[in-house]
């Protein structure tokens, strides 16, 4: 379970808030508090489907594994949508309500891509539409906060979507086309002139490969070998900037084989008790269940689907505090459905609407549940 007390990444981000005396209601981290951050500048670089489990097992060698000062937990769920919100906002799903890829946004009446922030079907924008991002996260940008110089470095393709340009507010953003450009772009803003400097950079290309070909896979090794090499010559190219970087991941990765895939279309019981479109994860879903077919769906998972998952109420997550602690965001309960499946072992589940290209979807890489391969990731500090 996710440990918000100390231990997870929204602590990881109360300590960089604290450091650049912005407040923060979530206590710092217990192995990285703010007093031990001492340098002018702070690079936290994030690595998507960087798994601790994963780094420790498979690379000990590393200069990764070197620098590791131990694991943090992920928020929940641990998926990019969710975690990347919590490293640019720094609060957990608890408040910033952003439960997962696809999402049903009540206020719009549709079920949508978060990120994108597009329909689940098509690939235009909400934004197209005239309705603003606003209206659907208001959850406040770190960058508007902290008293830095704030940058944001993320691919090229991502620096101008709706959710980029909400996140970046008072942020200088920058783009990158490659890995070599990516430390570049770092570099300048670590050298350019100014105050102390808080730099966000975000890397995809790792969780890419996980969910092609899964992070175990010879490619992934290989790319990780590539990080590692660049990032150390990035490290001895910003010697003597008086600068801290702080590496990690959103969450991990488990890989799951066909075999392990549960269609839940092919359950028309279960789906008659349903009201609108499955929503989450390959790991979870968020089900929106008729009020009348409650008792009948709570018997359908209890007796054919309890092999595969765990079943919960959405309101008895959010009262066991796994989305967070404090007051939750008043979207929150809607944006998780009525009940929360959350699979076991290596299942994963498969619920495509009509028209969804199944074979564009079969990955083998997965995230969002609670396994430590998905919830565990490295805490690694670099001082130069």
């Amino acid at each position: 379970m996710p440990d918000y007390n100390g231990g997870s990444i929204v602590n990881l981000m109360s300590s960089i808030s604290h450091k650049f005396r912005a407040h923060s209601i979530y206590p710092e981290l217990r192995i990285l508090p703010s007093n031990k951050i001492t340098s002018k500048n702070v690079i936290l670089l994030i690595i998507d489907g960087l798994g601790y489990e994963y780094l420790t097992k498979n690379h000990q060698e590393s200069l990764l594994n070197n620098h590791t000062l131990g694991s943090m937990t992920s928020v929940f769920p641990p998926t990019t949508s969710s975690a990347i919100t919590t490293f640019l906002t720094g609060v957990s799903t608890q408040q910033h309500a952003l439960t997962g890829w696809f999402m049903n946004f009540k206020e719009l009446g549709v079920v949508s891509c978060a990120l994108p922030f597009t329909p689940r079907y098509g690939n235009e924008a909400i934004s197209r539409s005239n309705i603003n991002i606003n209206s659907v996260i208001d959850a406040k940008p770190l960058s508007s906060k902290l008293k830095a110089k704030c940058f944001i470095i993320q691919p090229n393709d991502l620096t101008h979507s709706d959710y980029s340009l909400y996140m970046s507010k008072n942020a200088k953003i920058a783009g990158y086309k490659n890995l070599k450009d990516m430390f570049n772009q770092i570099k300048k803003a670590v050298k350019g002139k100014g105050k102390a400097k808080y730099i966000y950079s975000y890397w995809n290309v790792l969780d890419n490969i996980g969910h092609e070909h899964g992070i175990s896979s010879k490619k992934a090794k290989r790319h990780l070998k590539e990080i590692g090499k660049e990032l150390s010559k990035f490290i001895k190219s910003i010697k003597g900037t008086d600068t801290t970087l702080i590496l990690t991941g959103d969450h991990g990765h488990m890989e799951s084989p066909r075999e392990s895939v549960v269609d839940l279309n092919k359950h028309p019981k279960l789906n008659e008790c349903i009201s609108i479109p499955m929503c989450g994860e390959k790991r979870l879903a968020y089900c929106y269940v008729h009020p009348s077919k409650a008792m009948q769906f709570e018997d359908y998972v209890n007796y054919h689907l309890s092999k595969y998952c765990y079943l919960f109420k959405g309101e008895d997550l959010i009262s066991k505090g796994i989305f967070g602690l404090f007051e939750p965001h008043p979207k929150l309960f809607d944006r998780i459905g009525d009940y929360v499946l959350i699979t076991k072992n290596n299942y994963t589940f498969d619920y495509p609407p009509v028209g969804e290209n199944k074979k564009k979807e079969a990955h083998i890489g997965h995230h969002a549940g609670i396994s430590k391969e998905e919830m565990l990731v490295p805490l690694i500090v670099i001082k130069c």
